[in-house]
């Protein structure tokens, strides 16, 4: 699995024109998922992104976790994180899961997400053209790869 994780002042998923999700102060994870991911990957990218310290503290120092500062995260699903631009110009996604093996293992992620007491935990809508709107915060974006555990 791999997450690029944005740290928000807000951000929001529409799909069409419908508003689908918004969260305010915390995090927005977008998540690509290969055919080789298990659980194991989301537990360990869950229990890192939730306790990693990437808000200020009252110094101004990031110290504190998304739990301590009662944050909340939108996940959204996006299946060219996997883009191999190895060879010629067009992306190859061969990496990406296909939707009947991602579908599930998104959703878990999300449900496990929700096990660590998280203030909300909102979604985008698998599979559909999404236009995501954010505001970064700090700029703060931070790339993992349960794959490559660095």
């Amino acid at each position: 699995m791999r997450v690029v994780i944005q740290k928000v002042k807000k951000a929001s998923v529409v799909v069409g024109h419908e508003l689908i999700s918004e969260i305010g102060t915390g995090l927005l994870i977008f998540l690509g998922i290969e055919s080789v991911d298990n659980q194991e990957d989301i537990q360990w990218l869950s229990r890192k992104i939730v306790n990693m310290r990437i808000f200020n503290d009252e110094e101004g120092k990031m110290n504190k976790s998304l739990l301590e500062v009662d944050g909340s995260v939108l996940v959204v699903s996006q299946f060219t994180l996997h883009a191999s631009t190895k060879k010629g110009n067009r992306p190859s996604y061969i990496r990406s899961a296909s939707p009947e093996i991602a579908e599930p293992l998104y959703e878990a992620f999300i449900e496990e997400l929700n096990t660590h007491e998280i203030k909300e935990v909102k979604e985008g809508k698998f599979g559909a053209n999404m236009a995501i709107e954010l505001i970064n915060d700090g700029p703060v974006t931070i790339n993992m790869d349960s794959k490559n555990k660095e």
